[in-house]
């Protein structure tokens, strides 16, 4: 089949994934690729066909989102160009992990788009759910990048369609072994809350991996450097153990590498609330928020926190061929995409439905 496989960029999880997913696809396939978003720190060895801004979200500095940047970078016009210039029709089959200007296309077009992602693990009903439930927050999950099918990876198989996750060569490759240090990244909080929170936590020592700083600090038993995605594996390889959100990539390699974790989800980020409720349900212990007031539960993690144990088979072949196996279905290529004929505010209109529908 030609292919295109399309991979959400404002997240280093995606690139990883994609990484031990392109050469599988490319062994039986004709792929092309495309990237929407520009966040990631992790380096993508592949020929990229499509670079797009996509749709994505920008990291504030107290455990969240920041709005307000979020809509300056986010232009519907700017989006729904891109939707415009994207030939899905000429392809097969649409391959996408959570990236919105393929999927909007293949939607306004009618072109077929199967979603391989963590977020279609979260959007099973057999999966963990927060007790609170969001309910826009949950529908903008489901609509921010619609398909026709979905397969997914999470921290258990919960179903049949969900699969454990993708642990990339590079962390699986690594040496294992507990040095003492325990490693940090929290990229929705500033460094200065980081440190002070650190601070009140005894004399442990500290590797921090910081969105926010651009050369490496060493302030006694705290280092805050730059993100690196070596520098980061090689922390976490050698740490005792690992203080993150509640994303998906991060979690399950710190897992993978039987590490103690500790997760605070971000705020506002239903995904997020869905992976912690996974977490806790496995016996990881959950943070509402990073303060100073919760010092004494990082201090007890610290002294009597547990290994979860799991089991993460290197089977990423197995599951992608078997996802092309039953999508193998050629269409009829459709001459030109019928995006063409919306309007900036006709689909303004569409997208904001879209996205607060209850379901």
């Amino acid at each position: 089949m030609k292919i295109l496989y399309a991979i959400q960029g404002t997240g280093n999880g995606h690139i990883s994934r994609a990484r031990d997913i392109v050469p599988v696809l490319q062994k039986n396939h004709e792929v092309d690729l495309l990237i929407s978003g520009t966040q990631a720190e992790v380096e993508f060895p592949f020929p990229v066909k499509y670079r797009f801004n996509g749709l994505g979200f920008v990291f504030g500095a107290s455990g969240g989102i920041d709005l307000v940047e979020t809509y300056k970078k986010n232009y519907i016009r700017v989006l729904l160009s891109e939707i415009n210039s994207l030939p899905v029709h000429e392809y097969d089959l649409v391959v996408n992990d959570f990236e919105p200007v393929s999927a909007w296309a293949c939607y306004l077009s009618g072109t077929r788009c199967i979603a391989v992602s963590h977020q279609s693990a979260v959007l099973n009903k057999k999966a963990p759910q927060p007790k609170e439930v969001d309910i826009i927050g949950k529908a903008i999950l489901k609509n921010y990048a619609p398909s026709d099918a979905r397969y997914g990876f999470h921290f258990r198989s919960y179903d049949e369609q969900i699969f454990t996750p993708v642990i990339r060569a590079q962390v699986r490759n690594q040496l294992i072994e507990n040095q003492g240090h325990y490693t940090v990244y929290l990229p929705s909080y500033d460094d200065q809350r980081i440190l002070k929170v650190l601070k009140s936590c005894g004399n442990a020592r500290w590797q921090v991996f910081s969105k926010h700083n651009r050369i490496k600090i060493d302030l006694g038993n705290i280092t805050i450097q730059p993100i690196n995605n070596e520098a980061f594996i090689a922390s976490m390889a050698t740490s005792a153990g690992v203080i993150c959100g509640a994303g998906f990539e991060t979690p399950a390699e710190a897992l993978f590498m039987q590490k103690k974790l500790l997760v605070i989800p971000m705020k506002g980020q239903y995904e997020q609330l869905c992976n912690a409720a996974a977490l806790k349900e496995m016996g990881v212990p959950v943070l509402k928020t990073f303060k100073t007031g919760n010092a004494e539960k990082i201090t007890a993690w610290i002294e009597n926190g547990r290994i979860v144990a799991v089991d993460y088979p290197d089977n990423t072949e197995e599951i992608i061929n078997r996802i092309m196996e039953i999508n193998a279905v050629k269409k009829n290529p459709l001459p030109e995409s019928p995006a063409k004929d919306y309007s900036v505010e006709k689909f303004r209109n569409l997208l904001l439905k879209k996205l607060v529908a209850r379901f």
